[in-house]
């Protein structure tokens, strides 16, 4: 018979409270803890934080991932592919681009183990923000992602949402998530799962559409798309295709969402650095009664601008170099506290309106009003 002082002792001690932490956007270190191989390119990357964290997002939102290749440092956003259901871990799911720098070191070097940091979660296209009873999914290639961890949400949740998920893929070989689409499909009533491939492939049987998704298919697949709250996500001539379709039908395009991140410039620092050059030719040549001082504070420097650069430029005249990914408001990663001083932000979605209302501001969108003291 077991010891009661001992069992009693287990028993506590598995029922100690852990102290979680819940996510918030910044930056944060996590380590990989699984990789999946989904497709013959595509693979999806697991991560955990070091200390246990609820990673709750929005689905569909993103992180940018915060990288050394070759000696220098490389910032690339991708969309979280899981659902937030799933609280204490998150995932992307990445397809190998030829030449393509990032991808290629993921799949080759990104492995159980490995160690990171990443900025955010950010981003507008989501599925919280724009709620609905019936919605349209479509999505092309690698761009399955989002609306990927959308209905693994709905799915999780037992949400009382109507699902048409329409697909599109080169070849039945690089449908991803196959088996756990078919699963959705199979298990809820109210969840339809149509998917399109461009060409059939030798030894390979496909009983889905072939072709490419145009106005006879979605009407066969979606008769009452007229009444759904679409979200779509994939290649730039596949969203710009969709989205030409259904405005020729006359939808209401504001029920119409796409994820709207691209690629990140090749060299954020080095983008940085020519703008800098830039930007400190055409201050000394303006009076210096026009010019504002932007202070940061935390690193004791300081420096006199013309009206109109960003702090993200100032930073960079300092040697400063604020992490930076899309440099157009998107990705959140270049987010500064502006504690003095009046400044004008136009962002993209990279930025919550309660880090806004805490004085938080995306340093690559925004530019100094007055004179400005930042914390960084």
């Amino acid at each position: 018979m077991a010891n009661s002082s001992s069992t009693n002792m287990v028993n506590a001690d598995y029922l100690a409270p852990v102290n979680t932490q819940t996510w918030v956007n910044g930056r944060h270190n996590v380590r990989c803890v699984k990789v999946i191989h989904e497709t013959w390119d595509v693979k999806t990357f697991c991560f955990m934080a070091q200390q246990p964290v609820m990673f709750f997002f929005k689905p569909g939102q993103f992180v940018t991932l915060e990288l050394e290749i070759e000696g220098k440092q490389v910032m690339r956003s991708y969309t979280i592919s899981s659902s937030p259901s799933v609280p204490y871990s998150f995932s992307i799911t990445v397809k190998r681009v030829p030449g393509g720098q990032v991808s290629n070191w993921l799949h080759d070097n990104m492995a159980t183990g490995s160690e990171l940091a990443v900025h955010g979660p950010v981003g507008q296209f989501n599925c919280i923000d724009f709620p609905a009873d019936k919605v349209l999914l479509l999505s092309g290639g690698v761009g399955i992602t989002p609306v990927m961890s959308m209905a693994r949400w709905w799915f999780d949740t037992n949400a009382d949402v109507d699902v048409t998920f329409i697909h599109s893929a080169r070849s039945p070989r690089d449908v991803i998530y196959t088996r756990e689409l078919d699963h959705m499909a199979a298990r809820l009533d109210n969840f339809g799962l149509y998917l399109i491939v461009e060409r059939m492939e030798n030894g390979l049987p496909w009983q889905g559409y072939r072709g490419y998704l145009d106005e006879a298919k979605l009407d066969m697949i979606s008769p009452d798309f007229m009444e759904r709250e679409i979200f779509c996500c994939g290649p730039v001539p596949y969203m710009k295709a969709v989205k030409s379709l259904l405005q020729s039908r006359g939808f209401d395009m504001s029920r119409y969402h796409e994820e709207s991140f691209g690629a990140t410039p090749a060299s954020v620092v080095e983008d940085a650095l020519e703008q800098a050059e830039v930007a400190q030719a055409e201050a000394d040549s303006v009076n210096q009664e026009d010019l504002l001082r932007v202070e940061f504070v935390n690193s004791g420097k300081s420096i006199q601008i013309v009206a109109g650069e960003t702090l993200h430029n100032a930073a960079a005249r300092l040697d400063l170099m604020i992490p930076k990914a899309c440099g157009m408001g998107i990705c959140g990663t270049c987010k500064v506290m502006v504690k003095e001083g009046q400044t004008q932000m136009d962002h993209n979605g990279g930025i919550t309106d309660e880090d806004v209302e805490a004085g938080y501001v995306l340093s690559c969108c925004t530019v100094p009003k007055s004179d400005v003291v930042i914390e960084y």
